[in-house]
């Protein structure tokens, strides 16, 4: 476990362009909250105890808060560069920490929560991705400026906030589940 905090902590990760597609991007984002939905579902019943993977503790609260708020951030990021503004820079601590909340009982109540609030913001992507042609999604302001089209594909790999806890991989064919009970292995 990471016990400093330091916003430049990730940022090598961070700085690298993801690999984008041609095709079209608009579904890319409600399919990935689809398939945290569909990992989720497995985490009722939770147990209580954090999974220690990639130098943080993760549980179902945090990996949901870290999926809508990755959502948000980006959507709002595309939103500003749409209306020629500039983005607001990221200051939160994001996944370097673990809130008090995030360890609470993960519940049905707290899945249905988090499907309305990650299919909303799932569609969203999806409406106004929609309504964008290559050269916008396309269109790198400066050099070291993400395109939108790699916004997406970036904001797309959201599923490994949920992967971090367990569960199925469909994309790769793979399965993993949590670590065995006490073990903490990563």
């Amino acid at each position: 476990m990471v016990r400093y905090l330091t916003i430049d902590q990730f940022s090598a990760g961070y700085a690298a362009r993801p690999a984008v597609t041609d095709a079209d991007v608009a579904p890319l984002v409600p399919a990935s909250v689809a398939e945290v939905l569909g990992v989720a579902e497995m985490w009722l019943g939770w147990d209580g105890r954090p999974v220690c993977r990639d130098g943080n503790a993760w549980t179902p609260h945090k990996a949901l808060r870290r999926v809508a708020d990755h959502l948000l951030d980006h959507l709002a990021e595309i939103e500003c560069r749409l209306a020629g503004q500039l983005t607001l820079p990221d200051r939160w601590h994001g996944r370097m920490v673990t809130l008090d909340a995030d360890f609470a009982r993960f519940t049905e109540v707290d899945l249905d929560e988090a499907t309305s609030r990650l299919t909303r913001l799932g569609a969203c992507h999806q409406a106004r991705l929609s309504q964008l042609d290559a050269l916008a999604l396309d269109a790198r302001p400066a050099a070291e400026i993400w395109t939108i089209r790699e916004i997406v594909h970036h904001v797309s790999g959201v599923t490994e906030y949920a992967h971090m806890i367990g569960g199925p991989r469909p994309r790769d064919g793979s399965a993993q589940g949590p670590p065995p009970p006490g073990t903490g292995a990563p």
